[in-house]
C-alpha cells in the first residue's frame, strides 16, 4: 500500500523522518504516485532511479534530508533536459547542476521531478508548445501563473512538498498568488545563478515556491551565500530559521496602495487586499501612513530589457527557427528585434532610474508597502493574458500595451530596483486564493518573513488546494 503524499510543510516532513514516523523512500514513492495520477501538467521530466537511490542513502539530519523537491524546467540539472520549456531546445540535456541545486542536494534535497515553466521564463502563464497547459490545482480551468506554474502547481497540489523558483518580473510572486502559496522574491544576488551564469537579465532572482514561512527560510538558509561565478552575488546570511519571529517591527510604518498607483486591480481584489493589510498591521503593530504611492509603469521596457538578453541566448535559432516559439515570446523577440536601437536601451535605463529613485522616495517615508500581488484572480489556464479586470476593458479605456502590461504591473517594480518582495496567502475570491504583496528595502528579507509569520500564525492558509492531491 502506497503512502499517501505528504500534504504538510518540507520541514514538517523531515521531521517525521527523524521521529521515524516516515522514511525518505516511502515520501518519495508517494509523490511519484501521486505525480503519475495527476491531471495538472506540473512535470515535464522525472529521474525515477536517481532520487530513489539518493532517498535510500539519505541523511536525515540535514536541513532537507530526504526530501522530494522539484526543479523548475529552467533550472540546470545535469542530465535532466535542459529545454527551458521551448521547443527550440527540446532535446538540450543539461551538462552540470545550478549552484542552487547543488547546494540543496548537499542539504540532503532529492531532487526527482522537473517542473513546467513558461517559455524561457517569459510571462506569466504556464503553457507552451513543448509541454501544453499547466492547471491550477485550485480550479482545472485556471491558470497557476508562471513562469514558475509548475512548481506553484506540484506544491499547492500535493505533489511535491517544495519546488525551487526564479522571479525576474513577478515569476515567483505570481504564481504563489495564484495558487495559496508563499512566495519571496529575494533582494537581487541572495542566492547565485552560477556556475555558469548569465549576467543578464539584472531582474532575475532565484527561490522556491513554498507552503510555508519557515520552509522558506529553511531554502535560503541552505541556498543564499556568495559564488565566485556570479560577480553579483551578496555575501552568505545565517539564521533565517533560526531568526523567525525574532525582530521586532512594532511601530514600524506602512504605506498601503492595492494598485501601486500604476495597476489596474478589480475591485473585489483591492477590497480582500485592504482588508489583509489592515489585519496584518494590527496583528504585528505597525503604523499605517498617509503615503501617495505611484511607481513608474514601465511592462514594455522591461519586457524589452529581458527579452535582448533572450535573443542573445537563441542567437543563430532566430529568426531561422522563431515560429517553433510561443505566440507571445515570438511577438517579443520580433518587437526586440525591429525595435531594440539605441533610443530603447535609453528608455529602458531611464525607467531602471525612475523606478529606483521612486522607490527609494518611498523608503524614505515608510519601511513597508503593501499592495496585491496580482491585479485579479487566476484567468485561463491556457490564456491569453486578460485585458479586462474588474469587468473594466482596459484595451478599450487605455490601449493594448498598458492592458497586457498590467498582469505585472505590480511585481515588475521590486524586480526593476533589486528590493525584496513577499507574496502571502489572504483569503480568496470566488473560490480562488488572493495575495497580498508586502515590499521591503533592500536586504529586509527577514522582515518580511517576520511579517508573514505573523499572517501564518493569526490567519493561518491553506496548504494545499482543496482536494489535492490533484
Amino acid at each position: 500500500m502506497t503512502t499517501a503524499p505528504w500534504l504538510g510543510d518540507a520541514c514538517s516532513l523531515v521531521d517525521a523522518f527523524r521521529a521515524g514516523a516516515l522514511s525518505p523512500a516511502e515520501a518519495l514513492e508517494a509523490s511519484l504516485a501521486a505525480i503519475e495520477h495527476s491531471t495538472l501538467n506540473a512535470v515535464c521530466h522525472l529521474d525515477v532511479e536517481t532520487a530513489v537511490a539518493a532517498a535510500r542513502n539519505a541523511d536525515v539530519s540535514l536541513p532537507f534530508g530526504g526530501v522530494p523537491i522539484g526543479v523548475k524546467e529552467l533550472d540546470p540539472v545535469g542530465g535532466w533536459p535542459h529545454s527551458e520549456a521551448s521547443l527550440v531546445f527540446a532535446d538540450r540535456v543539461a551538462e552540470f547542476d545550478a549552484t542552487m541545486v547543488t547546494r540543496l542536494r548537499a542539504a540532503g534535497a532529492v531532487p526527482v521531478a522537473q517542473t513546467t515553466a513558461s517559455e524561457f521564463g517569459g510571462i506569466n502563464v504556464t503553457a507552451t508548445r513543448l509541454h501544453g497547459v499547466t492547471a491550477n490545482p485550485w480550479d482545472p480551468t485556471r491558470t497557476p501563473g508562471g513562469s514558475s506554474g509548475g512548481s506553484a502547481a506540484a506544491v499547492a497540489g500535493g505533489l511535491l512538498p517544495i519546488a525551487s523558483g526564479s522571479d525576474g518580473g513577478g515569476s515567483i510572486r505570481i504564481p504563489a498568488g495564484f495558487s495559496g502559496l508563499l512566495g519571496l522574491k529575494a533582494t537581487f544576488g541572495r542566492i547565485p545563478k552560477g556556475p555558469r551564469t548569465e549576467v543578464e537579465p539584472l531582474t532575475a532572482v532565484l527561490g522556491c515556491m513554498a507552503r510555508s514561512v519557515r520552509d522558506t527560510a529553511r531554502w535560503f538558509d541552505v541556498c543564499n551565500g556568495a559564488d565566485e561565478y556570479d560577480p553579483f552575488s551578496l555575501p552568505r546570511v545565517t539564521g533565517w530559521e533560526h531568526g523567525l519571529g525574532t525582530h521586532d517591527v512594532t511601530g514600524m510604518r506602512v504605506a498601503v496602495a492595492p494598485d501601486l498607483g500604476t495597476a489596474f486591480v478589480a475591485p473585489a481584489v483591492a477590497e480582500a487586499v485592504e482588508t489583509a493589510a489592515a489585519a496584518l498591521i494590527h496583528d504585528a503593530g505597525l503604523v499605517r501612513r498617509p503615503v501617495d504611492v505611484a511607481l513608474p509603469r514601465g511592462g514594455l521596457e522591461w519586457a524589452m530589457a529581458g527579452a535582448a538578453s533572450l535573443l542573445v541566448g537563441l542567437s543563430d535559432h532566430y529568426p531561422a527557427r522563431e515560429q517553433e516559439l510561443t505566440p507571445e515570446m515570438m511577438l517579443i523577440c520580433n518587437v526586440t528585434a525591429r525595435h531594440f536601437d539605441i533610443e530603447a536601451a535609453k528608455s529602458v535605463e531611464r525607467f531602471r532610474r525612475r523606478c529606483i529613485v521612486a522607490m527609494a522616495e518611498l523608503f524614505e517615508q515608510v519601511d513597508f508597502i503593501m499592495c496585491a500581488t496580482n491585479p485579479d484572480v487566476a484567468f485561463a489556464a491556457a490564456g491569453p493574458m486578460p485585458t479586462t479586470v474588474g469587468g473594466v476593458d482596459l484595451v478599450a479605456e487605455h490601449g493594448f500595451d498598458v492592458a497586457v502590461g498590467n498582469n505585472g504591473a505590480l511585481t515588475i517594480p521590486a524586480n526593476t530596483t533589486g528590493n525584496p518582495a513577499v507574496a502571502i496567502p489572504a483569503g480568496s475570491v470566488d473560490g480562488l486564493p488572493v495575495s497580498l504583496q508586502v515590499m521591503g528595502r533592500h536586504h529586509a528579507e527577514p522582515l518580511l518573513l517576520d511579517l508573514a509569520l505573523v499572517v501564518e500564525r493569526t490567519r493561518p492558509w491553506p496548504l494545499v488546494a482543496p482536494g489535492a492531491p490533484c
